[in-house]
């Protein structure tokens, strides 16, 4: 695609292997005519755009007609919520957890979704959630650190198994922080009914502040938002989130102009100031339906 680790254009062994296709079947639907393709450097080359819109236009059964309307459902991120502001792009958020905006998108109630589910049996995140949806990929934004987000004064929370008795910020069930905490809380062997749950924060910014307040003792939440807060931040593991994006809208002008910026110097340079983030494969197609 585009402008995110996938070309403008195709080459003849990068769309058979797009298609499934040997190179021979691809020089002969090129040479009638029924595939799109451009010869202006001498060398078949196949738009990326056109190519998919002609994969559109060929698709069988019942198709879905309705446009999807510009927003940006899922899980809640800080620097995805910062560089949506900051391109400018036009894209409208509706941040209510992984699992909601998985739902939502299949729905077709957004162009696309940020995710961060974990499979405890693949030890895979998000590629298993989605790999029934049609017509959408799968693109990288950032590996973000996750772990307890403690009050500054309190010393006897050093794991998971300490939080029983305590004041915990829970997270919306629906939101793939809540079942990461519910797999790695079972793991510990901490039983969900030992704690003393404050009211839910529907977003990770919610969480931490709930604890920066005094309104909880701890929260399961990320490394960047412990630093804003000034709170202790004791690291559990390193998660990937990343972006499901309608095949047609990726190459829309509000999708683009994000995944531009996202590919500047700008966003690079605020993750690094945030801290927490590893955005080494941003734009990596890490699945494409």
């Amino acid at each position: 695609m585009s402008s995110v680790n996938t070309p403008e254009y195709f080459t003849v062994a990068e769309l058979a292997e797009l298609l499934r296709l040997k190179e021979r079947k691809i020089y002969d639907l090129a040479a009638s005519g029924g595939v799109p393709c451009s010869r202006a450097t001498g060398k078949l080359l196949f738009p990326a755009r056109d190519v998919y819109a002609w994969i559109a236009s060929h698709t069988t059964g019942p198709q879905e007609t309705e446009a999807r309307p510009p927003i940006l459902l899922g899980s809640h991120d800080p620097l995805l919520d910062w560089a949506v502001r900051e391109s400018r792009c036009g894209l409208a958020t509706y941040f209510d957890g992984s699992l909601d905006g998985l739902e939502r998108f299949k729905a077709r109630e957004g162009v696309a979704c940020g995710l961060h589910v974990y499979h405890s049996e693949t030890s895979d995140w998000n590629v298993p959630s989605v790999d029934k949806t049609r017509d959408a990929v799968l693109v990288g934004f950032a590996r973000r650190r996750r772990g307890l987000v403690v009050r500054p004064d309190e010393t006897g929370i050093t794991g998971l198994g300490d939080l029983a008795g305590r004041r915990f910020a829970p997270r919306q069930p629906l939101s793939g922080t809540a079942k990461l905490f519910g797999d790695l809380a079972e793991e510990a062997g901490l039983d969900h009914a030992a704690l003393d749950l404050a009211p839910v924060s529907r977003t990770e910014t919610e969480a931490v502040q709930a604890v920066a307040r005094g309104e909880a003792d701890a929260t399961f939440g990320l490394e960047t938002l412990a630093r804003d807060f000034g709170l202790q931040f004791l690291p559990l593991i390193e998660e990937f989130f990343d972006l499901l994006i309608d095949r047609r809208q990726y190459f829309e002008a509000p999708v683009q102009a994000l995944l531009n910026f996202c590919a500047g110097d700008a966003l690079r340079e605020q993750a690094a100031r945030l801290g927490g983030y590893d955005i080494a494969e941003l734009g990596k197609i890490r699945w494409n339906a």
